[in-house]
């Protein structure tokens, strides 16, 4: 399994972004023991940032689109945090994920399955998590989406 997330991304055609430098007075990622806390990572591609209000500027499969990145994003912080070697990734625990929508928005859970169907599509059983899925009523640059994850590493 050296190389087994690596080998995935690839068949699945993903590639991990740099991990993105923090845009405030904060750390992308702690450590404590096993337990890998990564900051809140927002919603951007090659292009840049994807912004809106998903029901209003964005469909909900634009908005997990959107989600998909974050999850992405996520992996590159937990890939920073270990040195390189995925390999000791062993589960992602939780997500928290907001979503840039008006208050009669209800489909927070569909657009962060966008991350969730994505940390199981290259992890397996090891992306299978707990989370949440809110409203915002804004996000940092007006993102579509910010998702934080809770992950164990060796």
């Amino acid at each position: 399994m050296s190389n087994a997330i690596e080998t995935r991304l690839t068949e699945l055609g993903l590639t991990l972004p740099d991990a993105p430098a923090p845009a405030a007075n904060y750390v992308p990622y702690v450590q404590t023991g096993n337990t890998l806390y990564v900051s809140g990572q927002i919603s951007m591609n090659a292009d840049g940032f994807i912004t809106g209000k998903v029901g209003a500027d964005l469909s909900v499969e634009e908005g997990a689109a959107a989600a998909k990145t974050c999850a992405l994003s996520l992996l590159a912080q937990v890939r920073a945090a270990c040195g390189g070697d995925l390999t000791r990734l062993k589960r992602v625990v939780k997500l928290v994920g907001f979503v840039n929508s008006h208050g009669d928005f209800t489909d927070q859970p569909k657009v962060i399955n966008g991350a969730s169907d994505a940390m199981v599509e290259i992890l397996g059983d090891a992306g299978r998590h707990a989370r949440s899925a809110v409203s915002a009523g804004a996000l940092p640059f007006n993102v579509a989406v910010e998702i934080e994850g809770i992950f164990e590493i060796e």
